[in-house]
């Protein structure tokens, strides 16, 4: 080819193929909306020996290591996520949030 006919290259634009990066985050967590996980609410814990254990019996009264009017631990997959006050809801034991991580702290312990 000589100089006479060389042809002028135009820059193409193609179409974006990716979301913008909090996008496509969004749509990762969209995704993840109806899995199922574990929530718990941990009263108190306390070490026993094992002779102990094997004496239990009906009526056998476990000590805590939390008062009464403590705030019980809720968990969701065995990490602490909030703190609650126990409740009655008609016949049942509930729990009432009462301080809880931060949304992003939330995923972080999930992920």
């Amino acid at each position: 080819m000589s100089n006479e006919e060389k042809v002028k290259a135009t820059p193409v634009e193609f179409e974006k193929l990716e979301p913008e990066k909090g996008e496509r985050e969004s749509q990762n967590l969209d995704m993840l909306m109806d899995v199922q996980l574990t929530v718990s609410v941990e009263l108190g814990r306390v070490n026993m020996p094992i002779e102990e254990i094997l004496n239990w019996g009906p009526g056998t009264v476990i000590e805590l290591d939390k008062y009464s009017n403590e705030p019980v631990d809720i968990l969701v997959n065995n990490k602490v996520i909030a703190k609650g006050e126990v409740v009655m809801v008609d016949d049942n034991l509930g729990v009432r949030i009462t301080s809880l991580i931060d949304k992003l702290g939330r995923l972080k312990k999930l992920g």
